[in-house]
């Protein structure tokens, strides 16, 4: 994932919080919404916004992403990907199945659903209706259809045209999106103090932030004890000699700039340069097991919180989906979250009120996640150059 200024978005965000709060506090004692109006008046137009930028995202960095995932191609390569993949789909499924038996005694079911219902809770002077340019199920097979094909016909100045339009798109994600994200949150969480539900939601973000991180430690133990299994190495050793690249990655929030160091704890794990050298980059953009596991037990709690009932088929449509698009999501600031924007509001039904809290639920957690993601890659990168050792002996 791309920087995030270090650990400035997070206080961002914390300081939006907390200015909805008071403010949707000092609006419930003088018994007035007219501030938390306000704030929902611009929450509406902000979030019409996003749902119209939301396809045109999707578009532009899948379409590059496959485009230059299928330039190369080799035995190595086309087992990578698939590790990369399996595992970030794995880690999602089974992270469903047991985080959502274990949230119910965390959140509190349909605590959001006087928020959700307007009926007698505040309402947004206006409420404009952007049409998108089109859906997101169409803006994402269109993306697969060209990234295949680019990549198929090595098609140069049309992947340079998509690379340009992600710039784009990326100047107005960090340049408008990401800056008047806190604000957007205020105001929701304004909404949710104004109907006395936010003692309920600090409790729910308290409670996932402790079972994301103890499920990234178990994923990363789980990794690297069958990576050492294949490598006939000692895992908490090789987990040993990756804690450079993750406390890198947790200090940057960035996958790519850690691409280095990921590359030196590779290599101290006994990878061979050339396969650390070309694992390193390919699964900074493709193996996102920390994010999805820290976006599917927050879309869990978010579901639960506004009394949708978790549902395993769509969960896993849900994780299916994300997994393939989320190859856009290093290119993007807060790319997984805001990769899987789409398919939150389409798959799972999420309103643009539950988008945003789901965006702030994860945002506070990027880093962990990104830090799980870069040393869940040194597993891959071992079991590789075992599996290259074995077929050149």
């Amino acid at each position: 994932m791309s920087k995030l200024n270090n650990f400035g978005l997070l206080i961002k965000l914390l300081s939006g919080i907390i200015l909805g709060i008071i403010l949707g506090s000092i609006s419930s004692s003088i018994s007035n919404d007219i501030i938390v109006r306000i704030l929902l008046t611009f929450n509406a137009l902000f979030g019409q916004f996003l749902q119209f930028v939301i396809p045109l995202l999707v578009l532009a960095f899948v379409t590059a992403g496959i485009a230059e995932l299928g330039k190369n191609a080799g035995r190595l390569l086309v087992i990578t990907v698939l590790l990369a993949f399996c595992s970030t789909i794995l880690v999602g499924l089974v992270t469903f199945l047991i985080s959502s038996n274990i949230l119910p005694f965390i959140v509190v079911k349909g605590a959001l659903s006087a928020v959700e219902n307007p009926d007698g809770v505040t309402t947004p002077f206006i409420n404009p209706n952007f049409k998108p340019v089109m859906d997101v199920i169409s803006a994402l097979l269109i993306a697969f259809i060209l990234g295949a094909g680019i990549a198929l016909t090595e098609a140069k100045n049309l992947l340079s045209n998509f690379k340009e339009f992600q710039v784009i798109i990326q100047k107005i994600i960090s340049g408008i999106i990401i800056p008047l994200l806190p604000l957007y949150i205020a105001g929701v969480f304004a909404d949710i103090t104004f109907a006395g539900k936010v003692a309920h939601i600090m409790k729910t973000f308290a409670g996932v932030f402790a079972l994301v991180i103890t499920f990234h430690i178990c994923i990363l133990i789980t990794e690297f004890i069958i990576a050492g299994i294949v490598a006939k190495k000692n895992p908490f050793t090789l987990i040993k000699n990756m804690l450079p690249a993750y406390f890198t990655a947790l200090g940057t929030q960035s996958s790519a700039a850690t691409i280095p160091v990921t590359i030196e704890a590779m290599q101290a794990n006994g990878v061979k340069a050339k396969i650390a050298d070309f694992v390193a980059p390919l699964c900074a953009n493709i193996h996102m097991g920390g994010s999805m596991t820290t976006i599917t037990i927050c879309s869990t709690a978010v579901m639960l919180l506004s009394g949708i009932e978790p549902s395993f088929a769509l969960s896993a449509q849900f994780i299916f989906s994300l997994a393939f698009a989320m190859v856009a999501s290093p290119g993007v600031p807060g790319g997984s979250i805001m990769t899987a924007l789409p398919f939150l509001m389409s798959i799972l039904g999420f309103s643009q009120d539950l988008t945003v809290l789901m965006m702030a639920l994860y945002l506070t957690q990027d880093s962990f996640g990104t830090a799980c993601n870069v040393t869940g890659d040194g597993a891959i990168g071992v079991i590789v150059d075992s599996i290259d050792n074995r077929q050149t002996a």
